[in-house]
């Protein structure tokens, strides 16, 4: 008797594809992938996939959500695709966390990862760039291990991040230079103008292909200019056991309330027009967006 082969596949039925600058929504498919997770939300992430949307055709998506054991775990597939719960990159909450909360700490988790890459600087007075999602989870991190005096460089005078305790929003033209910057949004330029001498920059975002920092320029300055990618040297246990410090800190000692106010839920149908807004003014206030995908 031939032993049968595992289904190689990490997910199914991606629904949403874009490229060249469009967005397109994909049926639900009719086939199945054995022992996976059905996806009921996903998470956008608008810098990613801004750039996604200006490129070639792809699958898009950022994190995808689904239960398993009544507990939601996450994993980075695209839009509404059904997954593996043994996905390499999935990262399981604990038992009673709010899909908002299990949203938000998956980018507080990149923020944990990244500050424990810095080399023993203080974080009072940290200036974070940017006001999406990953600014949000570094300023919930650092709101978690205690920093004071954090503000938030960002043209959106009333941006949700706000709301974060112990933040304090400013206009980049108005932020004045920290021992210890951290830009969330990919802009290096404009976080490396904020920088102390002798100071460290953090890079959480993900910065443009062709962005340059001079050499020079972080020679004359003195600065420790510091890689955060969540990916870096991962260990799997403590990729898990980062998130789930994040989603325990959410649920237990951030007001309940805030969630609802730095999350929009939007219908998985509507996620083409959502992409047509992720440039736009118009686009939702709230940093992190999740589409719905269960049946309505």
């Amino acid at each position: 008797m031939t032993a049968r082969m595992p289904d190689p596949r990490t997910h199914i039925g991606a629904r949403v594809r874009v490229g060249a600058g469009h967005a397109r929504l994909l049926p639900a498919p009719a086939t199945a992938l054995e022992g996976a997770v059905e996806c009921e939300f996903s998470v956008l992430s608008p810098g990613t996939e801004r750039r996604h949307l200006a490129g070639p055709n792809r699958e898009a998506g950022y994190m995808a959500l689904g239960r398993t054991r009544g507990a939601w775990v996450l994993a980075p597939v695209p839009h509404g695709a059904a997954f593996h719960p043994g996905h390499p990159g999935a990262v399981h909450a604990p038992p009673g966390t709010g899909l908002r909360e299990a949203a938000l700490a998956r980018f507080q988790m990149m923020a944990l990862l990244g500050l424990d890459r810095l080399p023993g600087t203080g974080l009072d007075g940290a200036v974070v760039v940017g006001s999406g999602p990953v600014a949000l989870g570094c300023a919930l991190e650092l709101a978690r291990r205690g920093a004071r005096g954090v503000r938030v460089a960002t043209e959106r005078r009333h941006a949700p991040i706000g709301t974060v305790p112990g933040v304090e929003v400013v206009a980049p033209g108005q932020a004045r230079p920290a021992r210890l910057v951290l830009d969330a949004a990919g802009d290096v330029v404009r976080a490396a103008a904020l920088v102390a001498p002798g100071g460290v920059l953090g890079l959480l975002g993900t910065p443009e292909e062709n962005t340059e920092l001079g050499a020079a320029q972080v020679h004359r300055a003195g600065w420790t200019v510091v890689g955060m990618h969540e990916l870096a040297n991962r260990d799997a246990a403590a990729y898990q056991d980062a998130y789930r410090v994040a989603a325990a800190y959410l649920s237990e000692r951030v007001d309940g309330a805030l969630p609802a106010a730095w999350c929009r839920i939007v219908p998985g149908e509507r996620a083409v027009e959502l992409y047509g807004l992720l440039g736009a003014p118009s686009r939702p206030a709230e940093p992190v967006l999740i589409l719905d995908w269960r049946p309505q």
